[in-house]
């Protein structure tokens, strides 16, 4: 059995480099183009973690991430920012919200890859 990670990202290219990453260790990917679509799949599905971007239609991350940080049914769940969100004070916004951590793009894939799997939990 293997880890399921949720990956909430908007741009295609972004969504193809995550998952090649991803599925290369092993995990298994469902994906999901904006928050709100990210909210429910997050419920019905209970991922190991999510992987968010945050400038994304319809609901950005920020709105998404607070959302399920504070439904009990996701709480628990780690969110990785994967984000182009650079500002002074974007990471510190982020932490606040509570994302468990936050790697701005474009990112290197091991720094990516090793950001993740230290969010998981120790067993699947």
């Amino acid at each position: 059995m293997s880890y399921c990670v949720l990956l909430i990202e908007d741009n295609d290219s972004n969504r193809y480099l995550a998952r090649f990453l991803l599925e290369s260790r092993g995990l298994q990917v469902m994906e999901a183009r904006n928050g709100r679509e990210g909210i429910q799949m997050a419920i019905t599905e209970q991922p190991a973690l999510i992987v968010m971007d945050i400038e994304m239609p319809e609901m950005d991350g920020y709105e998404a991430a607070t959302y399920l940080l504070k439904n009990p049914a996701t709480a628990k769940i780690p969110i990785l920012a994967a984000t182009s969100y650079t500002m002074p004070g974007d990471r510190a916004r982020a932490a606040g919200i509570g994302f468990a951590d936050y790697i701005e793009k474009p990112f290197d894939p091991g720094e990516f890859l090793s950001r993740v799997l230290k969010l998981l939990p120790a067993t699947p």
